[in-house]
């Protein structure tokens, strides 16, 4: 006689990748149990009050390119659970100490024009991607696969597969587009001398051009409300405030997935894992980690180009070399001097995060991982060094360090808010050289978090894929 389960499946967290497994599964018609140590769902997508009351700051996630990218979002129709993207009308803005300022436009075309003599091979290289954009997403955001579009991911593959420091300089002369790349590849968290590291920098120009670097209006948290309403909807229950320590707490289910990363999965499995699967999962790799700082503000950023108030995201690192310099410099697992600073001002084009009148800021740089040491006087100088008398409308400031984002979500290893290192070879042969990725020695049980393919970011296809493969291998 068949056991009766209390669900057809448990879903363990509720960041972007567990609610888009919970509901894909409900979607298919199956009872979903999603449960959630925080007391609200969100993971990486949540925001709150850091710094003074009416002052809403995301917590991790701020600007959302393969949010409003990702074909399962797209698939949910999320503003229907009130999800309203804001789109600025410059995705990005890069200033150098010469008071000059290189935006990434929304289109090509605008983007190739502030390039100079660089711009027809800006042209040659983005149009191409940009033209077939939505099926070259729908091959990249898979895991291995035969590509259904074979001819344009090799075209993708041929540029993606160089580091960024060979894009840059084989292609563009000034210093102003080189330091475009590199801020844009450096979102990588690699070496940008490293193979594979052009693949970020390509991907966020692409989503530049096609659907913009949004915010979601109201904060990140906006995104994880929509989609817990979307499941709630489909009948998917969702319990919060209740940390898993182990999988025998778990309620009965046909099949799990857990949205962790390899030190949690081990920790939760416990002596259900084999000997040489924990190994592997022992020797998973963590990438740097990350010092986090936001701010509220008496007005806006008083940028010394006012170029920079176009956009909400700012690279503030300087030229190629500089920032090749500083990320180089965190992987060998030292301070950086001058970090590249990634910094958010959400408010210029979301007024409800701030009172009238008043503005936040939300930035972060990366750093060994577990690092302690304290990078606020040195974003601080950054931000200065762009915007002159910075310091003078801060009316309050929040930090968080790598262990402060590891203890606010423990996915986040390190301070690493990617779920490991990725590389995009590394993430094609994950799990740990198992061909059939999301997958685990322990029949029915996934792994369904950013440290699967294809890997981090706010966009739920690592969970939307593991759901699939346990709907395909145990349920059809």
């Amino acid at each position: 006689m068949q056991k009766k389960h209390e669900f057809d499946a448990v879903v363990v967290g509720s960041g972007p990748n567990g609610l888009a497994a919970a509901i894909t599964i409900a979607r298919a018609g199956y009872s979903v149990q999603l449960i959630e140590a925080a007391e609200r769902v969100g993971g990486g997508m949540r925001s709150s009050e850091l710094t003074i009351p009416g002052f809403i700051h995301d917590i991790c996630s701020a600007i959302h390119p393969l949010g409003i990218a990702s074909p399962f979002f797209r698939s949910l129709n999320l503003a229907q659970y009130g999800l309203n993207w804001v789109n600025p009308p410059t995705p990005l803005a890069h200033p150098m100490d010469d008071g000059t300022v290189t935006l990434l436009e929304r289109t090509v075309e605008d983007t190739a024009l502030n390039l100079g003599n660089d711009g027809k091979r800006y042209r040659q290289i983005m149009k191409p991607l940009t033209e077939k954009w939505e099926p070259l997403i729908n091959d990249l955001l898979r895991p291995l696969h035969m590509p259904r579009h074979p001819l344009l991911l090799a075209s993708f593959g041929r540029l993606a597969i160089s580091s960024a420091e060979h894009i840059a300089k084989s292609n563009f002369a000034s210093q102003r587009s080189q330091a475009l790349i590199a801020g844009l590849a450096a979102h990588s968290i690699l070496p940008l001398d490293h193979r594979g590291s052009a693949t970020t920098g390509l991907l966020l120009a692409g989503a530049a051009h096609t659907v913009g670097w949004p915010v979601a209006s109201g904060g990140s948290q906006a995104i994880a409300v929509a989609l817990a309403a979307c499941l709630t909807r489909l009948g998917g229950k969702i319990q919060t405030g209740r940390k898993i320590a182990s999988f025998k707490e778990l309620p009965s289910a046909r099949v799990s997935l857990l949205d962790v990363t390899p030190r949690q999965f081990a920790e939760i499995m416990g002596d259900q894992l084999m000997g040489s699967y924990r190994e592997k999962l022992a020797h998973y790799r963590y990438g740097p980690g990350v010092f986090k700082m936001d701010w509220a503000l008496d007005r806006p950023i008083p940028w010394h180009n006012p170029e920079c108030l176009k956009s909400a995201t700012v690279h503030l690192g300087g030229t190629f070399e500089e920032i090749t310099a500083a990320e180089s410099t965190v992987w060998c697992g030292q301070i950086p001097e001058k970090p590249l600073v990634i910094l958010a001002q959400q408010s210029l084009f979301d007024t409800s995060r701030a009172p009238a009148g008043k503005q936040i800021a939300w930035a972060y740089c990366h750093v060994p991982n577990s690092s302690t040491y304290d990078m606020s006087d040195r974003i601080e100088a950054q931000v200065e060094r762009f915007a002159p008398g910075f310091k003078d409308v801060i009316l309050e400031r929040h930090i968080m360090n790598t262990l402060d984002m590891e203890t606010y979500n423990q996915n986040y290893v390190g301070g690493d808010i990617s779920g490991g290192i990725q590389n995009p070879f590394r993430l094609l042969l994950r799990p740990w050289n198992r061909w059939k990725a999301y997958t685990t020695p322990v029949s029915g049980v996934y792994i369904c978090s950013s440290s699967m393919p294809p890997g981090g970011g706010v966009h739920g296809m690592c969970g939307y894929h593991a759901a699939q493969r346990a709907l395909h291998e145990v349920f059809h």
